[in-house]
């Protein structure tokens, strides 16, 4: 392996720089001319950028020597910690690749740095961002892939087709559909484990609706933000087509839509849903085995008189946490006999802003459960997705 010593080199090259200058001094006369001193005054300059070359010289001589191990470590942190990165030849990780010969061999060797991407069709020249976009997806290298898919017309095929070679690797990925956007069919996603959707603020319903109308087996959490679900469309779904669901995250037109939830969704282990709640008729007896998790926000501008009827015929028996904000007038004796019910192991119970609760009410579920975890906190107003 061929060493060089630095420090003699750029001593070597200090000492040359020096006799340059001394030079400079010796042939000058007390009088010097225009021209004459404009000509030292350049001599110096050139030996003062030299001097700087030579200092940033050694600095990126040590840079050059870094181990990969440490700078692939750097490179990590040149990326967004959360969400997916647009492919540009101005951010990292691309930048990286222009730097040097190193740099960029070390780079495109690091299949983490290319697993979180964020891919647009519908607008711009699709030739050139489908390269940019394969080229990244292949420097995964068969890694596990979190993508932010946005399509701004009406068609998915674009990326569909780009996408077609690495559907298995796609674990994580974000649907934004914006105004006009048509259906993708999610459960061609095969090794799906978690799926995000969210618009434009348009309301695109049924191409998503249509979209989700079937999940991939292996698929575990679903988000839907900016989009409302009542009885009539979640009754449409196939009974199996959210089995395999872990973990919903929704926003509803109805509290009529919880009891179809837990049916079509038995597997559930946390349920987040918002929405405009109005009191219900008594469903029909259900009870889940697995849900553990389970927060409420109703509207904020609504006043809710009453029992809504939420818990009057649902039992929950592994439920660990709940958390409710507004809903109004808290429904005390229907939660008991929905707790007696249950015979769960209450864990916490969060009250938030917009619930009318009393001070004994909360005392008697500290009395039920002596290691409750009990927060009443009117500043807690409502859920963010």
């Amino acid at each position: 392996m061929q060493t060089f010593n630095s420090n003699a080199n750029l001593s070597a090259v200090s000492d040359a720089l020096q006799s340059i200058q001394s030079d400079v001094v010796m042939h000058d006369v007390p009088a010097l001319n225009g021209a004459r001193y404009r000509h030292r005054q350049l001599v110096e300059e050139k030996v003062k950028i030299v001097q700087s070359n030579i200092s940033h010289g050694g600095f990126s001589s040590a840079i050059w020597r870094l181990p990969t191990e440490i700078l692939t470590e750097i490179f990590l942190y040149c990326i967004p910690e959360d969400g997916n990165w647009t492919p540009a030849p101005y951010l990292a990780p691309m930048l990286l690749t222009t730097v040097c010969q190193r740099w960029r061999e070390v780079a495109v060797n690091m299949p983490s740095l290319w697993r979180r991407l964020r891919l647009e069709a519908g607008h711009g020249d699709w030739q050139q961002r489908a390269y940019r976009y394969d080229s990244c997806l292949k420097r995964s290298r068969g890694r596990q892939l979190s993508l932010t898919l946005e399509c701004h017309n009406n068609d998915w095929t674009e990326l569909r087709s780009l996408l077609q070679p690495y559907v298995d690797q796609i674990l994580s990925l974000s649907l934004g559909f914006f105004t006009g956007a048509g259906s993708l069919v999610v459960a061609d996603f095969r090794g799906l484990d978690e799926l995000v959707i969210y618009t434009d603020g348009s309301d695109p319903i049924l191409s998503v609706t249509h979209s989700i109308a079937q999940l991939p087996s292996s698929m575990r959490s679903l988000k839907l933000m900016d989009l409302w679900f009542n009885l009539k469309l979640l009754s449409g779904f196939n009974p199996l087509a959210w089995a395999s669901l872990t973990n919903l995250e929704i926003v509803v037109d109805g509290l009529d839509s919880f009891p179809c939830l837990l049916r079509l969704c038995p597997n559930l282990s946390s349920l987040t849903m918002i929405g405009i709640f109005t009191a219900i008729e008594t469903s029909e007896p259900l009870t889940h085995a697995n849900l553990q998790s389970l927060r409420i926000s109703g509207d904020l501008h609504l006043d809710s008189i009453g029992s809504l009827g939420l818990f009057d015929a649902i039992a929950l028996p592994d439920l660990r946490a709940l958390e409710v904000r507004n809903i109004g007038q808290w429904p005390h004796e229907e939660f008991k006999a929905f707790l007696t019910r249950s015979q769960c192991h209450l864990g916490s119970l969060i009250f938030g802003g917009g619930v009318m609760i009393t001070n004994q009410q909360l005392a008697e579920y500290v009395t039920l459960f002596p290691s409750l975890e009990l927060v009443a906190d009117p500043m807690r107003s409502t859920f963010y997705f």
